[in-house]
């Protein structure tokens, strides 16, 4: 730990008992806002208990610290530089962003153990199809009836321990509402983007990483291309697109046909609908009214 403008620094443990030696010193120091940067889910801990004791906390992602580092010409590092740079950062920032539902915390927790055995069952698929012995075949088999079914106990048990919460039950009905989202989905949006209903469209295709950046200088125009955002919530809107765009959801089947016919790529055009789906949900949770599909795309994005 550091302080901006001060040579003093601190070692803890990330303990709790390390949490009480932090306090302390922060209440000597009559500091009240932190920064800390994002390590893989280590910062977790210490950032929900900073916050239980009113200190505003600041996670940054690693890639704004060591661009913070570049703009200054930093070039080396280690644990004591690094603690002064991100001090520094945290003293740097003009605004600063709600911490999210805290009640929300262990939910993405299980969401995430949840999507991760998804991805056991399509790696056990994939050795499945190259595989040519009858036994294995049948180890693989087993191994995947056994996961998909614990993919199904532990999903029914997060969507249970949501709906114990009243007003995230209600929000969940307003996201699943939305032709095209299913309940994962709508689990992954509610759970993945806290803010939602309260960004506006722009803002909300930025965080789930669905937004086209320019990629234009002088008299060059660029492709655009979306980057960043929220990995696991990108692929599940992803991967919600293709029966919404080609099923349920007349305006991204629409959406879908015009992109085609204007020559945009299938892949372009799933992006598309998947931002626009976003787009929808957004709109529904801002307005508390579920979604209508007689109404025009139109009106419903104007009355959000």
């Amino acid at each position: 730990m550091a302080l901006d403008g001060s040579s003093e620094q601190l070692q803890i443990d990330n303990t709790a008992e390390g949490y009480e030696v932090l306090l302390d010193w922060l209440r000597r120091h009559r500091i009240k806002r932190i920064g800390i940067e994002a390590s893989g889910g280590y910062e977790q801990a210490v950032v929900a208990e900073l916050r239980r004791k009113g200190i505003v906390v600041v996670v940054f992602q690693p890639a704004q610290v060591r661009a913070y580092a570049k703009f200054h010409l930093q070039r080396a590092k280690n644990d004591r530089i690094d603690a002064a740079l991100i001090a520094a950062c945290t003293a740097a920032v003009r605004k600063i962003h709600t911490p999210p539902d805290a009640r929300l915390l262990p939910f993405a927790e299980h969401l995430t153990m949840i999507d991760q055995i998804g991805e056991d069952i399509a790696l056990l698929k994939n050795r499945l199809e190259t595989c040519r012995n009858a036994r294995i075949q049948q180890v693989w088999k087993k191994d995947i009836s056994r996961l998909a079914r614990r993919e199904r106990i532990e999903f029914k048990a997060l969507v249970a321990a949501i709906r114990e919460h009243r007003d995230l039950a209600e929000r969940l009905d307003l996201i699943y509402s939305v032709s095209g989202a299913g309940l994962p989905t709508a689990v992954a949006i509610l759970v993945r983007m806290p803010e939602i209903g309260q960004l506006t469209r722009e803002q909300a295709a930025a965080l789930a990483g669905l937004a086209p950046y320019d990629d234009d200088s002088g008299k060059h125009v660029g492709v655009r291309r979306i980057n960043g955002g929220r990995e696991r919530l990108r692929r599940a809107l992803y991967t919600a697109a293709l029966p919404a765009s080609f099923r349920w959801n007349p305006q991204l089947i629409t959406l879908y046909k015009r992109l085609i016919a204007a020559g945009k790529g299938h892949k372009r055009a799933l992006i598309a609908c998947a931002r626009k789906l976003l787009i929808f949900v957004n709109a529904v949770v801002a307005r508390g009214i579920p979604w209508d599909h007689e109404r025009p795309a139109t009106a419903l994005l104007q009355a959000g």
